[in-house]
């Protein structure tokens, strides 16, 4: 398989496929309300509907593309470790939120050749909201082709923060409350929500918490960049690798960044 444009619109059915199936295991769960919650190492949750999905996701591209790898939150890399194309899979994006009962979760899938996400599905299924994306494709939100907005001023800027203790712990809650004086609107819609609300041209700058994962990460990517948005870590470097995340639409990417701690 090459890496191009028509190569890449087969692998997006398949990744549509997935959140279809995806969707069909969380969203049931998410409304019975009968799962367990469990705290990981690092203290976030977990439930059993997180790791069924995951496998739901898992099994089929096992069967579908057994030459790629898969790399999921729940269950780490299955599959041939030296594939150029490896899935990165985070099965519930905001658990929290899942447990809670607030229905602004979602399944990422990314599929990443050579190290690039190339492809991205963000299925929100308690909210009826699915974004996606692959290189050279465009970006689209329920079908329909999407952008980032053209403002290029602080002052007229709407942004989300995520302020959590990682950022306390860089010292920087001074100097995010000090952007969001700067600018016309500040929300905190968190996760990957405010990421396709930057895509969509809704939000013009999104910044998340600190402990981020590439499956956090990977599939916002490519909806972000074909939207004609940037993304980068809080440094202004483009690792989807990195533990933080920042969005915007370009114009305004430098300026959100001189307000973070280097």
């Amino acid at each position: 398989m090459t890496n191009s444009t028509a190569d890449l619109a087969k692998e997006l059915a398949l990744a549509l496929h997935l959140a279809d199936a995806a969707a069909a295991v969380s969203l049931a769960g998410f409304n019975a309300r009968t799962f367990t919650v469990e705290r990981k190492a690092d203290k976030s949750e977990v439930t059993e509907i997180d790791r069924a999905t995951e496998l739901t996701i898992t099994n089929i591209l096992r069967e579908q593309r057994p030459e790629h790898s898969v790399y999921g939150e729940e269950h780490g890399i299955i599959g041939p470790a030296d594939s150029p194309f490896q899935w990165v899979i985070d099965p519930i994006d905001g658990t929290s939120n899942f447990v809670r009962g607030v229905p602004v979760w979602a399944s990422l899938i990314a599929l990443v050749h050579k190290g690039v996400p190339v492809l991205g599905v963000v299925c929100a299924p308690a909210l009826q909201m699915r974004w996606w994306a692959h290189t050279d494709g465009g970006a689209f939100y329920n079908s329909q082709p999407i952008h980032v907005s053209n403002i290029d001023s602080l002052r007229h800027a709407s942004v989300s923060v995520t302020i959590d203790k990682g950022w306390d712990a860089l010292g920087a809650i001074p100097s995010l409350m000090k952007l969001q004086q700067e600018v016309s609107h500040v929300r905190g819609y968190g996760d990957f929500w405010q990421h396709m609300l930057v895509a969509q041209g809704a939000v013009d700058i999104a910044i998340d918490a600190i402990g981020l994962a590439p499956y956090d990460i990977a599939a916002l990517v490519p909806i972000v960049q074909e939207a004609g948005g940037k993304f980068s870590d809080r440094l202004g470097v483009p690792d989807w690798r990195a533990n933080s995340l920042v969005t915007s639409n370009g114009l305004l990417h430098e300026a959100a960044l001189a307000f973070l701690p280097g």
